[in-house]
């Protein structure tokens, strides 16, 4: 029997979002900004209702840390 993880379902969700929404050219990085990034993942993790405000914020901050590096676009392979 799997068990269902919350944060791996919300991850994938994540990175089929970047996929969509990139501008990068087809198997590319799927960068997307990381204010569009932010508020996807924030409202997908609040309708989850399984993972908490403050693992949410720890988490976006990880990634704004990491896109800062690449002029403020989050990568697939941040998180």
């Amino acid at each position: 029997m799997s068990c269902w993880n919350p944060l791996q379902s919300l991850l994938s969700s994540m990175k089929q979002a970047c996929e969509i929404l990139t501008r990068d050219p087809e198997g590319g990085a799927a960068r997307i900004p990381f204010e569009t990034f932010s508020f996807l993942y924030s409202y997908l993790a609040s309708i989850d209702g399984e993972i908490s405000e403050t693992e949410i914020n720890v988490f976006l901050q990880e990634i704004k840390e990491k896109a800062d590096k690449h002029s403020g676009m989050v990568l697939i392979r941040h998180f």
